[in-house]
């Protein structure tokens, strides 16, 4: 039928008309996410509206579909988690609507007003229906664009600094000349609470484990699978650099036997990753079975200029064979045009693909073709499109991984994805020198030689 990830949710009015269409959409072959509530007995509307429209918003589902007595409370609701756009369906007229004009990717049904099979045949409707026409891809972009309205959340610099000053301007003239970007870029944390933030560091990405364990907390539920970062010599942190290296081999002259070595030091030093060529991803995965490292591979590597739908199936096959984590390379030449959309199409694409097998999604945005302005904007696409991480470089281009780009990076993303530093990492100083400036990932073909150093230094 679809190959989004549903969630669904309801209140105890809305129960039954909800395993009812659990029931229905598992039947045809749809990947549900349940929220609850599961009984008949009373509870409040408001709690599982948002768990749903969180869902959506963090990636865990692409669409999600919310029940309670009239459908009007929990639409209310859904509409206040950034990046949502909940409609509120009768028939399947108004269901159509709801994704041909507005895009809505939260569903709200009232079962008060509606039989079973007129909720299935609205549910079809909500799930196979896609926005295409210009003019309501624009409207919708305006829509996104009304949550720059809310008030923001800090960047976690230290505000009057002239590089604080210098990375505002900079991100406010990309979102002033692209507003649509604004979408899902901004929510409130949850149960009004303040952001944890550090006072004691000065490189401090907000989710540090030592000092803002409230915050890592809240980084670790909404993103199940995101590593947290620290600067090297944090008490209380482990130091093992191990977790945070992808170990590397991306050679085109690369062999059956180096690929077989690289997975078992990846499996004796507990590198986070093997990250290989899609052709070896199932050789990888089958030798590193039952090993904490899991499988990486690229998709439309390297040069980013593969139409979205082959980076899709590109996707689809590597997961097929055992890929755990996927490193996409942008449309850089549609970034450095200005085409934001299109890059946005296509990182969102390849999210649902990664989202219906709960791989990690990184994107490679190449810093060393783009100016900083292109930098924070290719970083603010990637999280609108629900990525996991941001990374630095191919590789395969004029230069690597810089300081400066995974700070820059970094703070784009308000520290909230990942940051993986890739290419020029030559050793441990490197290694420190990119984890200083934010990166919770190194990308290090020589990530051995890196564990050893930091081993023998302590």
């Amino acid at each position: 039928m679809v190959s989004h990830r549903v969630a669904l949710a309801s209140d105890h009015g809305g129960y039954l008309l909800k395993e009812a269409l659990e029931r229905y959409l598992s039947g045809k072959g749809v990947s549900v996410l349940d929220l609850g509530t599961h009984s008949t007995e009373s509870c409040d509307y408001p709690v599982f509206a948002r768990k749903a429209a969180e869902a959506v918003a963090s990636g865990q589902a692409q669409r999600a579909v919310v029940i309670d007595g009239a459908g009007i409370g929990s639409c209310m609701v859904a509409n206040k988690i950034g990046g949502v756009r909940a409609g509120m369906a009768f028939d399947v007229a108004t269901a159509r609507n709801a994704r041909e004009h507005n895009d809505a990717n939260v569903l709200t049904l009232g079962a008060s007003y509606l039989s079973e099979a007129d909720a299935r045949a609205i549910v079809d409707v909500f799930l196979t229906t896609e926005c295409t026409v210009d003019r309501h891809r624009r409207r919708v972009r305006m829509i996104d664009a009304l949550e720059g309205n809310r008030p923001g959340r800090a960047l976690g610099m230290a505000s009057g600094s002239s590089d604080y000053e210098r990375l505002v301007g900079q991100i406010t003239k990309v979102l002033t000349a692209n507003p649509g970007m604004l979408g899902g870029l901004l929510s409130t944390p949850k149960d009004g609470a303040a952001e944890a933030v550090c006072v004691t560091c000065t490189t401090c990405t907000g989710h540090c484990a030592s000092q803002a364990p409230d915050s890592v907390r809240s980084l670790v539920e909404n993103a199940p699978g995101s590593r947290v970062s620290s600067h090297l010599g944090v008490a209380g942190v482990p130091k093992d650099v191990a977790r945070l290296i992808d170990h590397t081999l991306l050679r085109a002259d690369a062999t059956y036997d180096e690929i077989d070595q690289l997975c078992d030091e990846a499996r004796e030093y507990g590198f986070a990753s093997v990250c290989v060529n899609p052709i070896y991803v199932k050789r990888c995965a089958e030798r590193l079975r039952g090993a904490s490292s899991v499988v990486c591979t690229v998709i439309g590597f390297p040069l980013g200029a593969t139409p979205k739908e082959v980076k899709a199936l590109e996707a689809r096959r590597a997961l097929r064979d055992g890929a755990k984590e996927l490193d996409m390379v942008i449309a850089i030449g549609a970034l450095k045009s200005g085409d934001h959309q299109a890059v946005f199409d296509d990182i969102r694409l390849v999210r649902e693909v990664a989202g219906d097998s709960g791989a990690l999604l990184k994107v490679i945005i190449e810093t060393a073709l783009l100016t900083d302005e292109e930098k924070i904007a290719a970083s603010l696409l990637s999280r609108r499109a629900r990525a996991d991480f941001v990374k630095t470089s191919t590789g395969f281009s004029k230069s690597g991984a810089t300081a400066h780009d995974v700070a820059l990076m970094a703070r784009a993303v308000d520290h909230k994805l990942g940051v993986k530093a890739s290419g020029g990492v030559k050793n441990a100083a490197d290694a420190g020198e990119m984890i200083l400036a934010g990166a919770t990932r190194i990308g290090a073909s020589v990530g051995l030689k890196i564990v050893q150093e930091v081993r023998k230094s302590a």
